[in-house]
């Protein structure tokens, strides 16, 4: 990545439009071009675009790029172009993570309006959900979830929240590596009191408690819940919720709390062999109160991760 390609991918997180006699004119940004870089395959499609496969001209290594059609004046794009920049800036602001995918630059096409994030190729390329089939060992739970909390670690400490932490947000290496990938729903961290634009974003089924209540004064324990969401779908082999609604998400996380209340645990087949210090680690991920809830340290520098409880 170079130099000018760190620049600008750092810099957009920050950056503000500039006004004219009251009216919000379109950003200029420094962009480099598309154009330097030959589309290859295309990896995957969404609602606003495609990810490809691409090649470098200058330097020949593969990319992925993630291409945002229309961003451009009359384009039928994202509403808020500077929200395309700003998902760079914060996916940038934690580069050098081995579980992060790395953003390498932010270009244009200045003939069509077309935006593009440059972005590592991840070999192999496939989602933690295409993983999910079948319940995993704890030993191989432990290994996934030790990389992705460590790459929550990272994320929270440049004061940043993913808010939309899921198997489809996760990519798998050849090795098995895991990559979080899609900063679209982060944000920067608010300070305490500070409320947020919306109480709910990213995807319904890992939505925290405290959001599903419509707190908008919430922080980087929303991620941590997720992340407990994602531990027990590794564990189950299926989704910890399967609401399709608002409404079916409050009343399924409040009998999930009425269950740990009275019980003391989590009452599925799936958990039956996990071992005391898993279960200290998923209970706290779960846990229904945000200032009690582990934090991606805690997590961390549990027991369930030590030397001692590797075998279980």
């Amino acid at each position: 990545m170079s130099a000018a390609s760190r620049k600008r991918a750092a810099a957009a997180a920050d950056q503000e439009p500039r006004v004219d006699g009251g009216n919000k004119k379109r950003p200029r940004y420094a962009f480099g071009s598309i154009y330097d870089y030959e589309k290859l395959e295309v990896l995957g499609e969404g609602a606003y675009g495609q990810v490809l496969m691409a090649r470098d001209r200058r330097s020949g290594k593969k990319v992925a790029v993630k291409w945002i059609r229309g961003c451009g004046d009359g384009g039928h794009g994202p509403p808020d172009f500077r929200a395309l920049i700003r998902e760079a800036g914060l996916q940038a602001a934690c580069r050098g993570h081995p579980s992060i995918v790395e953003i390498l630059d932010v270009v244009g096409d200045a003939k069509t309006g077309d935006m593009f994030i440059v972005m590592e190729l991840v070999a192999g390329g496939r989602s933690l959900r295409e993983e999910i089939w079948r319940p995993l060992s704890e030993h191989v739970t432990r290994v996934m979830m030790r990389q992705l909390v460590d790459a929550a670690k990272k994320i929270h400490g440049a004061g940043i929240i993913h808010r939309d932490i899921k198997p489809e947000n996760v990519l798998v290496g050849m090795f098995g590596g895991l990559k979080v990938c899609d900063f679209g729903a982060a944000t920067r961290q608010k300070p305490a009191g500070v409320p947020y634009e919306d109480s709910r974003v990213g995807t319904m089924i890992y939505t925290s408690p405290e959001q599903l209540a419509g707190n908008r004064n919430y922080g980087t324990a929303v991620d941590m819940w997720a992340l407990g969401c994602v531990m027990a779908e590794l564990l189950g082999g299926e989704t910890l919720f399967e609401a399709e609604s608002e409404k079916d998400m409050l009343a399924e996380v409040s009998k999930l709390r009425e269950q740990i209340e009275s019980t003391g645990k989590l009452d599925r087949e799936w958990f039956a062999e996990l071992s005391e210090p898993g279960r200290e680690v998923l209970m706290g991920m779960l846990a229904f109160c945000p200032e009690e809830r582990l934090t991606a340290a805690q997590v961390l520098e549990h027991r369930w991760f030590s030397k001692s409880s590797v075998s279980a």
